[in-house]
């Protein structure tokens, strides 16, 4: 990569970072991608980058590190002890254990700190505004993100929602408005010399904690060999006009706002398709609010595919319809803007920054009989202008180009960095 003048400046005042990822791991998506991935944008500017990490992300780390050394980066594997540590299965536990982890981190990175001498400190993941870092305790300027977690349902919403997703809300918040009182996360947002937005609505949040400065910045990007497979996607052609959803079958994912909307399309679009890929505890209510609108025959349900027989979906269909009701990421809607396909979404959340309105439609959510409403006027719009979805697919390619990669992250973080160690004279 060239490098830029700001580049050039932080090499040479042999920039020291280091970094908090919890979750890191090579080729992978979500949290464990954003961690590894970020870590080699780092990578580029700064002289020496330490990751304090998982010890059970080693391995695949180690092995990711042959093919690709990363030789300025120092890893540093850390877990509570075993006895602490027993009553953690799976996800069953995992928030209790990440507070824990994030102490145990403190002392070993305060004990790095003595002898490394740290110019910046960044938590990166895991990526929720409501737990705290205490590595904004260091003596040094912290930065506090990606983050996200402040998006939530419209009360308007709610009502749509099974009895299991009502529930759900609720303790959501419950959570949150909880963490937002943690003492710690407090001192997270004060000693903060910048934080890292996933969505505007986290934004809000984190000005009302007290963060002086706050960055609204996707997390999702993509890299460049990624981003040149989906581009290599074909335009769909022929009379049938296919709309497809993909995720796991949850209720905020909002896919009842897209069968609702289906169903009105449908009776002006006879020859329309509706197809959903993914799984999850809201597939039995999804179908039967199909057989209920009379679109049974219309709406696919594929199930949980491997990413591959995804990817291969998409290429089948003309738009995403994605109107999650609180999502921080949306890497779906990217993945389909990269394939050239137009998105149908709502304005919430990260799938609010990353469409727009040459990439697609992005739905005001007031209430669900108004975005129903307007979720049918894209979609019709969409089937009966060739055209219009063309020129939206071109954009949306042209707009992951330039805004979804990992090379563009690295290049938003490197000026990120340059104006706090100016300001704060590293």
């Amino acid at each position: 990569m060239a490098e830029t003048p700001e580049r050039e400046l932080l090499g040479k005042m042999g920039l020291k970072v280091l970094v908090s990822a919890y979750a890191c791991e090579p080729g992978k998506g979500s949290e464990p991608g954003v961690g590894w991935n970020w870590v080699k944008q780092i990578a580029c500017f700064a002289d020496e980058v330490w990751v304090i990490t998982r010890a059970n992300n080693r391995e695949v780390i180690e092995e990711a590190l042959a093919r690709e050394p990363l030789p300025n980066v120092h890893w540093v594997y850390f877990d509570l002890p075993r006895w602490a540590r027993f009553w953690k299965k799976g996800r069953r536990g995992v928030h209790l254990y990440y507070y824990l982890w994030q102490i145990g981190i403190y002392f070993l990175a305060r004990r790095l700190h003595r002898k490394v001498g740290f110019h910046l400190v960044h938590h990166v993941t895991f990526g929720n505004y409501w737990m705290p870092s205490f590595l904004a305790l260091l003596s040094v300027p912290f930065i506090w993100g990606p983050v996200g977690g402040g998006e939530s349902a419209p009360r308007a919403f709610y009502r749509t929602f099974s009895l299991r997703g009502k529930v759900y809300e609720y303790l959501r918040l419950l959570a949150r408005w909880l963490g937002e009182h943690d003492p710690f996360v407090r001192m997270t947002a004060r000693r903060s010399a910048l934080a890292l937005a996933k969505a505007r609505e986290t934004a809000q949040r984190l000005k009302r904690l007290g963060v002086a400065e706050v960055v609204t910045m996707s997390e999702v990007a993509w890299p460049p060999e990624e981003i040149q497979r989906l581009a290599a996607v074909p335009v769909r052609s022929g009379n049938s006009f296919r709309l497809l959803s993909l995720g796991r079958l949850l209720h905020w994912k909002g896919f009842h706002l897209g069968i609702m909307a289906f169903a009105r399309f449908v009776r002006e679009f006879p020859q329309a398709e509706y197809w959903i890929v993914g799984d999850g505890p809201e597939r039995k209510n999804l179908e039967r609010l199909a057989r209920e609108l009379g679109v049974a025959d219309k709406v696919r349900f594929w199930g949980a595919l491997p990413r591959e027989e995804a990817l291969k979906k998409l290429a089948e269909c003309d738009v995403l319809v994605h109107p999650s009701l609180h999502d921080s990421g949306g890497w779906v809607c990217v993945e389909a803007m990269a394939a050239g396909r137009p998105v149908i979404c709502l304005d919430l959340g990260g799938p609010a920054l990353q469409v727009t309105g040459e990439t697609g439609f992005k739905i005001p959510a007031r209430t669900p009989e108004q975005t129903v409403v307007e979720m049918v006027e894209a979609m019709s719009k969409l089937a009966h202008d060739p055209d219009l979805r063309l020129k939206m697919g071109e954009a949306a390619r042209r707009r992951v180009v330039e805004e979804f990669s990992w090379e563009r992250r690295g290049e938003q973080l490197n000026q990120i960095y340059n104006g706090i160690c100016q300001d704060e004279r590293c």
